[in-house]
């Protein structure tokens, strides 16, 4: 038993140790960031992140004039 919870704890410390070489051995190192709108190629696509997304359709009128034209057109 002992040697089980030994051995899972220097797995787990190994795969944190591998996971953050660049945060711990690289000077102003840090995890790459990965939210959908830090991501360029998302952005370029004009795809955010559903949080942002409903954040802009709150503020936004919800029967705006010009969404009631374009139905009637």
């Amino acid at each position: 038993m002992l040697y089980s919870v030994l051995l899972i704890l220097l797995i787990v410390a190994i795969s944190v140790l591998l996971l953050g070489v660049k945060v711990f051995f690289v000077k102003g190192g840090r995890f790459p960031n990965g939210h959908v709108s830090g991501n360029k190629a998302m952005r370029q696509r004009g795809i955010g992140c559903v949080q942002s997304q409903d954040r802009e359709a709150q503020r936004k009128p919800r029967f705006s004039i010009e969404e009631i034209e374009r139905n009637i057109m």
